[in-house]
């Protein structure tokens, strides 16, 4: 079985890529890392959605620092630019290479997240960011997995019906709001 440290973002976007990594020999370990959820009541709100379906599938999760000044910080200059501009790969380079230190920290080699699964979110960005994590964490690799095909968002809407998850109408920025 081989060991991947999944970066979620929030349990409906990990519900079908878990389950498809159960049934396909991965060992998921969930790394909940997302500090652009505003406000921080939605942060706690996804966070809870996503430990109680790691809690029901009995995976492992781990719970990332929430520091959103931080994530502001490294956002500054881009907060007007549009949804998949500039913003969100700086947003997704600050995430996945804390989840490419956390796969090392574990000792798990490969990485992935569940922001390929999103229909909203530009996946040329995502494996960019990605595999620039990589680069920077040496013994980590990023899984490129396209999480949209072979019936995964299908069965995401079903999984999202079936556990009554909150769903989010927006990325978790302030900025997306709009």
């Amino acid at each position: 079985m081989t060991k991947v440290l999944l970066h979620s973002c929030c349990a409906p976007c990990s519900s079908a890529i878990l389950e498809w990594m159960l049934n396909n020999d991965y060992q998921p370990v969930i790394y909940y890392y997302n500090p652009n959820i505003f406000p921080a009541e939605e942060y706690e709100i996804r966070k809870k959605e996503c430990s109680r379906y790691a809690q029901k599938l009995g995976v492992q999760m781990i719970d990332g620092d929430y520091n959103h000044l931080q994530w502001c910080d490294s956002v500054k200059g881009m907060e007007n630019e549009p949804e998949r501009g500039s913003r969100c790969l700086q947003c997704f380079k600050m995430r996945l290479l804390k989840a490419a230190e956390k796969a090392k920290e574990l000792n798990i080699e490969l990485f992935t997240t569940t922001l390929a699964s999103s229909r909203w979110k530009d996946l040329k960005q995502i494996n960019e960011a990605g595999f620039w994590a990589a680069q920077q964490v040496e013994g980590t690799q990023f899984w490129d997995k396209n999480w949209r095909k072979d019936g995964l968002q299908d069965r995401r809407n079903q999984l999202l019906k079936e556990n009554n998850f909150y769903n989010q109408q927006y990325c978790g920025c302030e900025f997306s709001m709009r």
